[in-house]
């Protein structure tokens, strides 16, 4: 499944090759420099693409005004700029590049770490000033000490085997990470209550999400060692900063290294003057060889999903990742086709419906959430205001009240190839689909427990009779269609 996009505007500095490679593969490509918002609320509207880094506020009015945007493109990991939630209400892909910057932000994690350490900046801004304070600036070693790492995902690891190298032992936390996991890359997993107690130091590597916001608070900090230091290169606000600044005041907190905000520039000239904190204003991306990467990145994962070739790096279109796999195509199609045959049946999704999608065959148990997805955008097809795809086909259905579920069975010797089986309920009727793939052409197999005689192929109008077991009834149906 490919998307026509032929237009792209990049709203803020982003590496040439960017441009470069999306101009090569026919894409017109308009480059421009902090953008004001009010700049991108009036041109938005003619571009089938935006490519943004972190400056760019991509917010609700902005993806409304847009009429033609299919994608967003974040040159970069997070998308916290970005409003998902309209986004995918408008049936637009949000993509990033997860891995474009982990070197740059690993390695700056570890300099702030050695810095922290040795008092490196301190002893700079104290030599500048003419003077000699060898005394003032006594450091620790790293060599045995513990260091704590909160989100153990891509930098979170590339931090962790760096600091593995300076003796360091290295214990971590993740939610999604699991602990063998963790372990293979020489992380000690444990919880944040056993972690905070242990760490002579400690660095963050999570999104800014409700979980994780303030995450180090007044309560976390008192249940750390006295004289911790702490590092957040990743998210402004998953360290509160004033409790931060508290802790560090009392000496709780022994240094800090920042390069994030909760606010960009940062007002609380407090916390970044005080003598025990490090900072930077948001370099963590900020090489050369990060931002070639992300360019690059970006670029290629959109020409991707221009070609149908595939869909790398998207964050809100799960379903419509597998929509690019020439294997599961007519799969997805075959449920799209299901649904709107529902939809003809059952009439228009509300609260009163249930629907149930059962997978099944071997070859499709790992196909039920995007099949469940493809049979929404059926069901939703004509009876939404909005446009409907794979993107927003979840969120439209959820609105509506419907109820859905899913399973899978291994068991359908029928057809090598597997099958589809649609059941819907309103409070009046019920309906039975059951539909495969043969020849990569979604086929119909079954309604309401009846199997049909031969495969019907679900394309064009298909016209649905059901009468009692009488040929005459058959005989008199089957000429009115033919002479009307």
């Amino acid at each position: 499944m490919a998307l026509a996009i032929h237009k792209i505007l990049i709203s803020e500095s982003v590496d040439a090759v960017c441009k470069n490679i999306l101009e090569q593969n026919g894409i017109e490509v308009v480059a421009r420099n902090q953008m004001a918002k009010n700049e991108l609320l009036a041109e938005i509207k003619d571009y089938d693409g935006l490519i943004v880094r972190s400056g760019t506020k991509v917010t609700a009015d902005v993806i409304n005004a847009a009429k033609n945007l299919k994608i967003i493109g974040r040159a970069g990991v997070g998308v916290d700029n970005v409003d998902v939630n309209a986004s995918t209400r408008n049936g637009i892909i949000v993509m990033n590049t997860p891995n474009g910057n982990t070197l740059s932000a690993a390695e700056l994690t570890c300099a702030m770490i050695l810095c922290l350490a040795r008092q490196i900046p301190q002893g700079t801004a104290s030599m500048r000033a003419g003077k000699w304070d060898r005394k003032k600036f006594m450091g620790v070693e790293l060599f045995g000490k513990t260091l704590g790492i909160v989100g153990l995902g891509r930098i979170g690891k590339e931090v962790a085997t760096r600091m593995q190298s300076f003796g360091m032992k290295t214990i971590g936390y993740d939610p999604i990470v699991p602990a063998e996991v963790a372990a293979t890359f020489g992380v000690d997993f444990m919880s944040l209550p056993q972690l905070w107690p242990l760490c002579d130091f400690i660095t963050v590597h999570t999104p800014l999400v409700p979980a994780t916001k303030g995450l180090l608070n007044t309560e976390s900090f008192a249940k750390c060692k006295k004289g911790v230091k702490v590092i957040n290169c990743a998210r402004g606000g998953i360290i509160d900063e004033e409790a931060l600044l508290q802790a560090l005041e009392s000496g709780q907190c022994g240094g800090a290294g920042l390069d994030v905000f909760g606010e960009e520039p940062p007002k609380n000239t407090a916390l970044v003057n005080h003598p025990n904190v490090v900072s930077c204003p948001h370099l963590g991306a900020s090489t050369h060889e990060a931002q070639r990467r992300c360019g690059e990145d970006i670029a290629n994962q959109i020409v991707d999903v221009v070609k149908g070739k595939a869909l790398v790096g998207a964050v809100n279109a799960q379903a419509l990742t597998s929509a690019m796999d020439l294997e599961t195509k007519p799969w997805i199609q075959l449920g799209e086709a299901l649904g709107v045959m529902g939809q003809a049946l059952a009439g228009k999704v509300n609260d009163q419906m249930k629907v149930k999608v059962t997978t099944l065959g071997e070859s499709l148990r790992t196909a039920k959430n995007y099949l469940t997805s493809a049979v929404m955008v059926g069901l939703l097809k004509g009876a939404s205001e909005n446009y409907v795809n794979l993107i927003n086909a979840p969120l439209f259905g959820k609105e509506a009240g419907l109820s859905i579920t899913s399973q899978h069975r291994d068991s359908f010797p029928e057809s090598a190839t597997g099958a589809l089986s649609l059941e819907i309920s309103t409070p009046g009727a019920s309906y039975k689909l059951l539909g495969s793939v043969q020849g990569n052409v979604p086929v119909m197999l079954g309604l309401d427990g009846a199997r049909l005689a031969q495969a019907v192929l679900l394309k064009g109008n298909l016209l649905i009779y059901k009468a009692e077991s009488n040929p005459q009834t058959v005989l008199s149906v089957g000429a009115l269609v033919i002479f009307w």
